[in-house]
């Protein structure tokens, strides 16, 4: 047991540390694309926490976590388009604008 949280916490992490790494490196003008990304992978994440919340054979820890998963992803979800489609306003024409 004690094994397993440590693997779990040194690959938490080691993901953590790599994504920052990633993130920070990457120019201003791929950040639309990348928010673009990561909505369709916490769109993922949102599927397995929903497959967590509802499973029967979980126990109750498991789904209430499952439940609050469900919870997270969707504001991650939801703020991540909302964030996304406010960029991409930044980069429409303006209707009186000159080309």
């Amino acid at each position: 047991m004690t094994m397993t949280i440590l693997l779990g916490a040194y690959v938490f992490m080691l993901a953590a540390f790599l994504g920052f790494q990633i993130i920070a490196k990457v120019p201003a003008l791929l950040h639309t694309p990348l928010m673009a990304f990561t909505n369709a992978i916490s769109g993922i994440s949102l599927v397995a926490s929903l497959h967590a919340a509802g499973a029967v054979h979980y126990s109750t820890t498991s789904r209430v976590l499952g439940c609050v998963a469900v919870i997270c992803a969707t504001i991650n979800v939801v703020g991540g388009f909302l964030i996304t489609d406010r960029m991409l306003k930044m980069f429409r024409k303006k209707p009186g604008a000159k080309p």
